[in-house]
């Protein structure tokens, strides 16, 4: 599988030859599903919580006598029946977090990239060095590629606080480096655009 390597200005440069082992694979969905599913499910908080009939205050004297008043039994104003009462059965706060084997996070990882080159929506660049932090140019490269109008990541091989800066006011751009990536993040933006240097450290 080749993928064209663009230059600044949207020219093609180069052709760059993938890893069949890695990105000619199928396209597994159920895995992408599982992975998705586990990172979206990583950054749930759980802290939701509601009182039950026991850690609802007050409530302690029984509201009125058991027989002859006419009205249902009641021992306590904190019933779950009663307005201002504990809760039945409410969310308690609880972990959500789980994992998928490494081996199958990875897999994920090459399946979403496969996914994105087949669609068309992964584009490779030269490099994105610049002297110093320019939005202007960095949304200059991304009209020159085409993906200007929609939802992008920008994927670079090490932290560059140039790079970042010029990226970080641009609406719908989300920057991070190749060590951070995971299947999650390929698959939520439209376009993902990636130097030369970050795919080959991709692994």
């Amino acid at each position: 599988m080749e993928i064209p390597v663009y230059s600044k200005t949207g020219e093609k440069i180069d052709n760059l030859q993938l890893d069949d082992k890695k990105f000619g694979g199928p396209i597994r969905n159920k895995l992408l599903r599982d992975a998705v599913t586990m990172y979206e499910a990583n950054k749930r908080q759980g802290t939701a919580s509601t009182k039950t009939k026991g850690e609802v205050a007050g409530g302690g004297r029984k509201p009125w006598t058991q027989k002859h008043t006419g009205k249902a039994r009641a021992g306590s104003i904190r019933s779950p029946l009663w307005k201002g009462g504990g809760v039945s059965h409410g969310p308690r706060p609880r972990d959500y977090s789980y994992a998928i084997p490494k081996k199958a996070r990875k897999l994920a990882l090459y399946t979403a990239m496969s996914a994105k080159v087949r669609d068309n929506e992964l584009v490779v660049i030269d490099d994105l060095n610049f002297d110093i932090p320019k939005t202007k140019q960095m949304v200059g490269i991304l009209k020159a590629l085409n993906i200007d109008n929609s939802s992008c990541l920008i994927v670079i091989s090490k932290a560059n606080e140039t790079v970042w800066k010029s990226a970080r006011n641009i609406p719908s751009v989300k920057i991070m480096t190749s060590t951070e990536l995971n299947a999650y993040e390929i698959l939520r933006p439209k376009k993902v655009l990636l130097t030369k240097e970050a795919l080959s450290s991709i692994g």
